[in-house]
């Protein structure tokens, strides 16, 4: 039976190395990580005004949550309008 030990050093190391990793995953900004966007924000990736937005909730082309006062889209739904396959 091989015995290893480790060091304070290798513990530091791995110690930065997760924190690293870790401050990776989780960085503002990273689209991917946002399920769910605003009205404004579907509104600029669209390029639509609000009307045409409130057209799309009410004929169902694009469907919506809401909370309080706020509606919420899944960017999901958003890549399936966009490619054609809204319904």
């Amino acid at each position: 039976m091989q015995v290893e030990l480790i060091t304070r050093e290798d513990l530091r190391a791995f110690k930065n190395d997760l924190l690293n990793e870790i401050k990776q995953i989780m960085q503002p900004g990273q689209e991917q990580s946002k399920q769910w966007l605003k009205s404004s924000e579907v509104r600029k990736l669209l390029s639509i005004s609000p009307g045409t937005l409130q057209n799309l909730r009410i004929n169902g082309t694009l469907r919506y949550t809401k909370i309080g006062g706020m509606l919420y889209y899944k960017l999901e739904e958003i890549h399936k309008l966009l490619e054609g396959g809204g319904q």
